[in-house]
């Protein structure tokens, strides 16, 4: 097994809380882009919701009387008034409701993972805190502590529930707040700094290590 790594730890208040020994084969493995790519093109491809549908001739309002007779008017022959090639009429081969979703091996899943957190620790851009704690829930007071961090762009992952935490975060359109077992490749990479606490950092080891 690699050594670990040692990060520092600091308070919500931005002071020394000691050092936390990160596993070197969760956070300083190679970064592999291609696994990034992939694992963000199927959580993207996970959230389309699938629904945008047009009608064919079966399903369009009205038409069902011939519009003139076969023979004799001069004109093209016609039997229906919803024909594809008449305005307000069906749409030949268009979408339909369908499921966009699919699943990539659990073990690319996890690469992916261990790419991204490598690649937050790499850059200078994961962080360690002891404990985050918003006592009175406001969105005011989580902003003053990642002023005081020097975050504006973050995303936050916690070892549990933490409903204080999550409401004051509801409303920062840059900040998300995630419990372990949620962490995500596309959620890492689309937030400059991945904030961990101590014990997120221990309950991710579960998912990264297999």
């Amino acid at each position: 097994m690699a050594e670990p790594l040692t990060i520092s730890v600091v308070t919500q208040a931005k002071q020394p809380a000691g050092e936390l020994a990160l596993p070197a084969d969760a956070f300083a493995g190679p970064v592999r882009r291609h696994l990034l790519y992939e694992v963000v093109n199927m959580q993207r491809a996970n959230r389309r919701a699938g629904t945008s549908a047009t009608k064919t001739r079966g399903e369009v309002r009205g038409g069902g009387k011939k519009p003139w007779r076969q023979k004799g008017t001069g004109r093209a022959r016609a039997g229906s008034s919803r024909s594809p090639i008449w305005t307000g009429g069906a749409v030949i081969f268009g979408p339909q409701p369908r499921d966009y979703s699919y699943r990539l091996p659990a073990s690319a899943r996890r690469s992916a993972l261990r790419s991204a957190l490598a690649m937050k620790l790499r850059e200078g851009l994961l962080v360690v805190v002891d404990a985050l704690e918003i006592a009175d829930g406001k969105t005011k007071s989580l902003l003053q502590v990642l002023q005081g961090l020097g975050l504006e762009r973050a995303l936050i992952v916690t070892d549990a529930v933490n409903p204080l935490l999550e409401r004051a975060a509801r409303n920062l359109p840059k900040v998300k707040v995630l419990r372990a077992e949620g962490a995500n490749v596309y959620d890492i990479l689309r937030h400059r700094h991945l904030v961990l606490t101590r014990a997120a950092v221990d309950a991710l080891r579960g998912r990264i290590i297999k």
